[in-house]
């Protein structure tokens, strides 16, 4: 088993930033990519390296990233995920800041220093580039997924999330190596990321930016994608916020459970039947259960959180 060792970052002159780019088949908008961060990380103020995986491209990704020897290139020998690729890349960083972003030429990348600058002078643990910009190129399809999830995110974490699953994104290696065992392979890493950062009391802060049309065709799959969101979101209101799932529940069937009782009380004449003792039996269950899993949450040494 890895092991980890939480360091405090305090510098970020002096610890420099590891800028992370996952590419599955991504030959035709890498090169771009990696002109423009190389452009932009020329004259910043800190310390930099930029890490290309190819996770597992079966073009010539890697052929492209190869024609900068500056960049660091790591590769997966299958494809393994987007999540995957970028705990690759995490686990080899040399420096103690990650900036991740994409190899499609979605993300406005000159906006990394002031991202850094941000995290930097204000000790935050994370700053995210919030999709919110003056120009923003979303296929439709995805907005209505897009918003159910970040309502449902929003509820979890008891708080606004301009943008839950950003891919531009500057975070601390050493907060990020604490989610290790329960970050995803897939896509859902970011925001598995982020809802864990924020129930577990990180300093998170976002900033509107642009994003523009893909170069290449999209990985996403827009159904089963959605569907592995959602049950991710569950998932982690389980992990870090049990009553937010269960309280719900058990009010919803316990008002049920009453109002099946009055109806049969005042139409058919009987009170108490079965199915009403059934409801409200279960709606005090869940309850029940509910507070056990918050109480053992709270009792049990919290991994993710940070120690005094």
């Amino acid at each position: 088993m890895e092991t980890i060792v939480d360091v405090q970052i305090q510098d970020t002159m002096m610890t420099g930033v590891s800028v992370v780019v996952p590419a599955y088949n991504e030959e035709l908008g890498i090169g771009p990519v990696l002109e423009q961060l190389r452009n932009v990380l020329t004259n910043a103020p800190f310390a930099h390296e930029i890490i290309v995986v190819d996770d597992g491209s079966q073009d010539n990704t890697a052929a492209v990233v190869r024609q900068y020897p500056d960049v660091r290139l790591l590769t997966h020998k299958r494809n393994l995920g987007y999540g995957a690729a970028l705990k690759t890349a995490i686990r080899h960083a040399h420096y103690g800041l990650i900036c991740i972003t994409d190899a499609d030429g979605t993300y406005p990348n000159a906006r990394i220093p002031e991202l850094v600058n941000q995290l930097a002078n204000n000790d935050y643990d994370m700053v995210v580039g919030a999709r919110k910009g003056t120009e923003v190129v979303i296929p439709w399809i995805r907005k209505p997924a897009k918003w159910i999830i970040g309502k449902l995110a929003e509820l979890i974490a008891g708080q606004p999330i301009p943008d839950i699953n950003s891919g531009l994104r500057v975070f601390k290696r050493a907060v990020a190596l604490r989610f290790f065992s329960m970050l995803p392979d897939g896509f859902s890493f970011t925001t598995t990321l982020t809802l864990g950062m924020l129930t577990n009391g990180y300093a998170v802060t976002y900033m509107p930016i642009n994003y523009m049309a893909r170069t290449g065709k999209s990985k996403i799959k827009p159904v089963r994608d959605t569907l592995n969101f959602v049950n991710l979101i569950l998932r982690m209101a389980l992990y870090f916020a049990p009553l937010k799932i269960f309280l719900p529940l058990s009010g919803f069937l316990l008002l049920l459970g009453l109002l099946w009782g009055i109806f049969s009380w005042a139409v058919l004449k009987r009170l108490a039947d079965v199915s009403t003792v059934v409801i409200i039996m279960a709606a005090v269950q869940i309850a029940a259960v509910g507070m056990l899993a918050e109480l053992i949450d709270r009792r049990l040494p919290n991994y993710y959180r940070e120690e005094e």
